[in-house]
């Protein structure tokens, strides 16, 4: 699961959550970073997350409240962030239902062995803590759920209801040639018509959107005189 979860950030210093979102981007995880557990509520109804990073001291909503809760969501795998380094807040975290706790100022590397441990430890064949399917295609995530396109930074990638049934049947039939007239037979319940090569252009577009370089695309990969197929699990290049 590692390379391709989804991972929320959720601390109110905003050097912290930037600086702890962008390392574990470089190590090709899906990360959204979000100030508060309010936040990561309007996140989770969007979007599938595998782990929290939770900072224990926040106003409002601490991360103790917050892992309880999350605790109860699903299987999701939890680190608390804690600058308590008497071993209250570990003890206290561990029982609120945490994976594991790491002491502020902490190196980068470290939170990442254990991001990666955690992640291995709570892999399961059921869903994660979500309220949505995810699929990794190319470079951003799609939720078949909420219709939605996101990059791995949790940015939100436009894309037309005609452009999203087309991910949708990559999703659904990965590593299977599709051919242009079954592409739009399946998206869109259509005959395609002699000489129309409306499948290319939206192709086209979607690379643009998906791959780091469209014009040597990995993610949604062209069969010479045959059509196209989606090869999951490729970063493109991130």
């Amino acid at each position: 699961m590692t390379g391709s979860a989804h991972i929320a950030v959720v601390d109110d210093d905003a050097d912290v959550r930037e600086t702890v979102a962008e390392y574990l981007l470089r190590h090709s995880f899906a990360v959204s970073a979000v100030e508060s557990g309010a936040a990561l509520r309007v996140l989770m109804a969007e979007r599938a997350i595998d782990l929290a990073i939770l900072d224990v001291n926040m106003p409002d909503e601490d991360g103790l409240t917050i892992a309880r809760a999350l605790r109860a969501a699903g299987p999701v795998g939890i680190i608390m962030l804690t600058a308590n380094s008497d071993g209250v807040d570990k003890v206290v975290g561990l029982e609120v239902g945490a994976d594991d706790y790491i002491t502020k100022p902490f190196d980068p590397r470290e939170l990442l062995a254990r991001v990666r441990s955690v992640l291995r430890r709570v892999a399961t064949p059921g869903p994660p803590a979500t309220l949505g399917r995810e699929v990794r295609i190319g470079r951003c995530m799609i939720n078949l759920d909420s219709r939605q396109l996101f990059a791995l930074d949790g940015d939100p990638v436009p894309v037309t209801a005609m452009e999203f049934d087309l991910l949708r049947v990559f999703c659904e039939y990965p590593n299977r040639v599709l051919s242009r007239d079954r592409l739009l037979d399946l998206a869109h319940g259509k005959e395609i018509e002699p000489f129309d090569r409306s499948i290319d252009t939206r192709i086209a577009r979607l690379r643009q959107k998906i791959e780091a370089n469209p014009e040597h695309p990995a993610a949604i990969r062209t069969v010479r005189g045959a059509g196209y197929m989606f090869v999951p699990g490729m970063p493109s290049g991130d």
